[in-house]
């Protein structure tokens, strides 16, 4: 089995050390003896979205992520066909507010690529906090850390529900967007490496969806769930004072 991933403008988007995402599926993939190539492309480079099993998007600055806007419209009915087409896309940090309707900054609107029907708006103030969210889908916790100051609405199909932290608006008790394999989060960092959880069930998902009788090799989580519970327990001792 061969699985093609492309991580998107990985040059301009990987603000807080995404491209460890890319790492951890390459090393778990290859634990279960899956071929797995990975293409980094940017602005200017064609982009064939039907080549790829996953796709993966991450944050950046401001005038990055209107950078990559620019380039990205111009596949917007590809991108919209990849998704519907059940393939997997994973867009974490302030690269989910691409695929709403609009980006408002200041006085500015940007038409994003309106595959989702949301807009996202810059705020005046910025939300920092260290979150944990229950995932519906595999019924586990969701560890990660927000920094952001675009928020938000109108999301019809979330994907975390909070228990500590910041949703997609401050005081919403809902976070990111779940759409057939599409999944976004405003959550920052190696997303998948903080949750072994998380990344295990996109291994799963991913696999089956090449091949729904696959023999799985157990998965090596051993460091990531230790990193994992001592992040948990440290919160808890926090709570606890």
């Amino acid at each position: 089995m061969e699985i093609n991933i492309l991580h998107l403008y990985y040059d301009l988007l990987n603000l807080y050390g995404e491209n460890g995402n890319i790492k951890a599926l390459k090393n778990h993939l290859e634990e279960q003896n899956v071929k797995v190539n990975i293409e980094f492309l940017t602005i200017n480079d064609k982009i064939d979205f039907k080549r790829y099993d996953f796709v993966y998007i991450g944050a950046g600055t401001e005038k990055n992520l209107n950078l990559a806007l620019k380039d990205l419209i111009k596949y917007k009915k590809s991108i919209k066909e990849y998704i519907e087409s059940n393939k997997f896309f994973l867009a974490t940090g302030n690269s989910i507010v691409l695929f709403g309707k609009s980006l408002k900054e200041a006085n500015t609107v940007h038409k994003c690529l309106n595959i989702f029907d949301y807009e996202s708006v810059e705020e005046d103030f910025r939300m920092v906090d260290q979150a944990v969210f229950n995932m519906p889908l595999n019924k586990t916790k969701i560890i990660g850390f927000q920094n952001q100051s675009y928020t938000t609405r109108n999301i019809k199909n979330p994907l975390f529900e909070v228990i500590r932290g910041i949703g997609s608006y401050p005081n919403s008790e809902y976070e990111g967007l779940h759409y057939k394999n599409f999944y976004g989060t405003y959550l920052i960092g190696p997303l998948l490496v903080r949750n072994p959880s998380f990344l295990s069930f996109i291994i799963k998902e991913l696999i089956k969806s090449k091949d729904n009788d696959f023999k799985f090799n157990k998965m090596n989580l051993y460091f990531e769930n230790k990193a994992y519970n001592t992040f948990l327990d440290y919160l808890r001792s926090l709570e606890d004072k």
